[in-house]
């Protein structure tokens, strides 16, 4: 394939229509419905898709009996056609937010830890200065919050890179480390004693992160690093609304980051082990995407979550 110029979209008079038909031809995988959606016919349809091919001498789609597949090419074209059009319908509200003061909306992706004290903190700053800008708050795991800041469903997330592949395209500013701990009820007997040790937690009941995450495998480590087998008395969950309920009901133990504990024993519904647990999460940052514009108000919750995990961390 030959080199393109960097702007190699305006000599080939490359049209929103195209764009739509890229997202269009994604979503149904055919033809015939893409045109359909877009009030196209199927030849016009078929000619963009050809023209646009032709341009990037690259095959988008493969044409199958049942319809059409992207190719690797097609699934690029595709994200950054996404992009480009979540881009251009909110320009209208980055003007509106100028004209007006900071208006608008902002899609932010957060882990659980810095949900917990350090979003919040930046979130109560930014409305104490624009009350009318929009926020919406994305909580998942790391992995699926990337996916959706790739495909531009989000402005930028605060978060982990837990594989060499996520870091394309994708600009990583660290924030902190982040400790676990154990955690029990409030008046659990270990909370009598004045110093623990990883021996006297072995053969009691723990509620524990299921098989496959990182904090059961550094868990799980933590024990076998001091001799020990992990423990076999095990609930397995992620649930923190079950895990609270177990923990109040029961003697079990939990393993969790120690800002959430924190949090929460701020609350009284659990108190923190008198241990310091060698074990603890790779640390998170902040995650935006290379040569992406932020909106105004997107720009504004940026600087306050820097500026709390300053004072923070």
């Amino acid at each position: 394939m030959d080199t393109l110029n960097p702007n190699w979209f305006l000599r080939a008079r490359l049209k929103t229509r195209q764009l739509l038909l890229l997202i269009a031809l994604d979503d149904h995988r055919n033809i015939h419905r893409a045109a359909d959606e877009l009030h196209m016919t199927q030849p016009a349809a078929s000619k963009q898709i050809k023209d646009l091919e032709e341009m990037l001498d690259v095959r988008l789609f493969d044409r199958l009996p049942r319809g059409m597949e992207p190719t690797i090419y097609g699934e690029t074209m595709i994200r950054h056609a996404r992009m480009a059009l979540t881009s251009l319908s909110l320009a209208h509200d980055d003007i509106v937010a100028l004209k007006a003061g900071l208006t608008g909306q902002v899609e932010v992706g957060v882990i659980m830890t810095p949900a917990m004290a350090l979003l919040p903190r930046a979130i109560a700053d930014v409305k104490a200065q624009a009350p009318l800008l929009r926020i919406g708050v994305h909580m998942e795991h790391s992995s699926l919050l990337i996916d959706r800041l790739r495909r531009g469903t989000l402005d930028f997330m605060i978060g982990r890179i837990l594989e060499r592949d996520d870091s394309l395209g994708l600009i990583y500013e660290e924030l902190t480390e982040e400790p676990a701990c154990a955690v029990a009820r409030v008046g659990h007997p270990l909370l009598e004693q004045d110093k623990l040790a990883i021996g006297d937690m072995v053969n009691l009941p723990w509620i524990l992160p299921p098989h496959g995450s990182i904090l059961r495998h550094r868990f799980d480590m933590m024990f076998r690093k001091a001799g020990y087998e992990p423990p076999s008395n095990v609930v397995d969950t992620t649930a923190l609304l079950l895990v609270t309920a177990l923990l109040q009901q029961t003697d079990s133990l939990h393993v969790m980051p120690l800002e959430v504990a924190r949090y929460y024993a701020s609350l009284n519904v659990l108190a923190i082990l008198p241990i310091e647990l060698p074990c603890r999460m790779d640390a998170f940052g902040i995650i935006r995407q290379k040569e992406h514009l932020l909106a105004p108000g997107a720009e504004l919750l940026l600087a306050s979550v820097r500026s709390a995990a300053a004072a923070m961390y």
